[in-house]
């Protein structure tokens, strides 16, 4: 197959234990699925905490690794959100309808490995779309909008479903949650974004943030962890 001109490179993730890579295709994000962030954010409104999942997207390209990340454009209010991101592999396609209307008890199969991501977000952007009903994009997906750490397959790890997540600024704790407070648990997030879209190896999905975010600056030096997955440490420069 030819092109008009060079495709660009394959977006991907560093395995643990292996020199391969793991592709990445799509990357999809869960919106306030910790009750204690949902109420920082002032959108807390069911009895039980449990409000029904909602997703946006960040561009493939948007993963970047630790190290040094270039502080974005356009905006004056960029806050960091530690998650757990759930990478999802070749046995997706052979649940559900190839990828559409996995079972909750299926769900887990299909994941490859885990790691640690952040969830980097233009707030004041974000702020000024939700009041004028626009898309969220230019505040989440923006250019190096999703760092991520070293992917940890589940042969390696299992299936993490309680332990800390936190993240330290310049050294200092700002979000610290657990697992077990998820909302909606990995599988759950699996089967419900399966039915929206169809899902395929090579997907991430960043499950939600702990309360604690805050604003951030150039020179900053974030570090953030999942107990039993790792840890992501960057610059913003």
């Amino acid at each position: 197959m030819s092109y008009v001109f060079p495709p660009a490179p394959q977006p991907g993730l560093a395995v643990a234990g292996s020199t391969a890579r793991f592709p990445i295709r799509r990357v999809y994000c869960v919106g306030r699925n910790y009750a204690d962030h949902a109420r920082e954010m002032g959108a807390f409104d069911q009895a039980d905490g449990r409000e029904p999942p909602f997703f946006f997207s960040k561009p493939a390209d948007a993963v970047v690794a630790g190290g040094d990340v270039p502080y974005p454009p356009a905006t004056a209010k960029l806050q960091h959100e530690v998650e757990l991101v759930v990478a999802l592999g070749p046995e997706t396609a052979t649940h559900g309808n190839g990828g559409a209307d996995i079972p909750v008890a299926k769900a887990l199969q299909c994941v490859y490995g885990y790691a640690v991501g952040l969830d980097l977000t233009r707030r004041d952007v974000q702020a000024r779309a939700k009041e004028k009903g626009h898309p969220w994009d230019m505040g989440k997906g923006f250019d190096a909008s999703a760092p991520t750490g070293l992917l940890h397959p589940v042969a390696a790890i299992g299936h993490p479903q309680q332990g800390a997540i936190w993240l330290r600024v310049n050294g200092e704790m700002r979000q610290q949650g657990d697992l077990a407070d998820m909302s909606w648990k990995v599988a759950e997030v699996v089967a419900n974004l399966s039915t929206f879209v169809r899902l395929a190896p090579g997907d991430l999905i960043f499950t939600g943030t702990p309360a604690g975010v805050s604003t951030v600056v150039r020179g900053d030096v974030l570090e953030g962890g999942v107990a039993g997955v790792g840890e992501l440490k960057i610059r913003l420069v």
